[in-house]
């Protein structure tokens, strides 16, 4: 693959994040094949139903998240790709009466295919390397739920905090910085690249739930309302 392939992978991972932010659902969803799903805490579904559920959340106005882009290093054999961008997502919404912000930086790891002419995310799975809370008014002091916020992974301990306050049920084994949920991620990665996965999701969740199985955190979170 070429150069070309390289800048037009970059240019969809980009379209992501400013068509799902500025609210542009037509074109936000031809970033996607058609069996494109996305994983994400507060969400594990099909790429239609996530769009659904943020053209929803978006709508409703409950709570403002944002996406932004850092590097991007992309890996690609014949048809297919695995990409890795740096981002952050920055979520606003009131943590126990007080509007606060929480900023989770990480990565977002696309499974990309060529097909039908064109670059299409099959699969999105984002690292969540750490993150932070702050109130939004410096002046107001938040006090979290210590019991509560120790429940989650460092990763992205204070976004889950945040949207548990807002209804949703968590995943609770998202691929963090180091562990075993980032490494079978990144072998799910090489076997997709080598053409050993029909779907990327089929593995990668199969290795979830095997491991689930020993889990403090208990069984498949999804979300129970919508928001991101």
């Amino acid at each position: 693959m070429s150069a070309i392939d390289r800048q037009l992978i970059r240019d969809l991972i980009e379209n992501w994040a400013i068509w799902r932010d500025a609210g542009d659902w037509k074109r936000f969803a031809s970033v996607w094949h058609d069996d494109g799903y996305m994983m994400a805490t507060w969400f594990q579904g099909p790429a239609a139903d996530f769009i659904e559920h943020s053209r929803n959340g978006f709508e409703r106005g409950t709570s403002t998240i944002l996406h932004f882009l850092g590097g991007t290093s992309i890996d690609i054999s014949d048809t297919r790709a695995v990409a890795q961008t740096k981002m952050t997502i920055s979520q606003r919404a009131k943590v126990d009466g007080v509007l606060c912000d929480v900023v989770c930086t990480g990565r977002f790891y696309d499974f990309l295919e060529h097909r039908d002419g064109r670059w299409g995310i099959v699969l999105r799975q984002p690292i969540y390397e750490k993150d932070r809370l702050e109130a939004v008014d410096p002046a107001v002091r938040v006090e979290l739920d210590s019991e509560l916020l120790a429940q989650f992974p460092a990763g992205y301990k204070h976004l889950a905090y945040l949207q548990t306050g807002l209804g949703f049920t968590v995943k609770p084994d998202m691929p963090g910085l180091t562990g075993p949920q980032v490494e079978a991620l990144y072998g799910c990665g090489k076997a997709w690249l080598k053409g050993e996965l029909s779907h990327p999701r089929e593995t990668y969740e199969s290795q979830q739930r095997r491991r689930r199985g020993d889990s403090s955190f208990g069984g498949t979170a999804v979300a129970a309302v919508t928001a991101e």
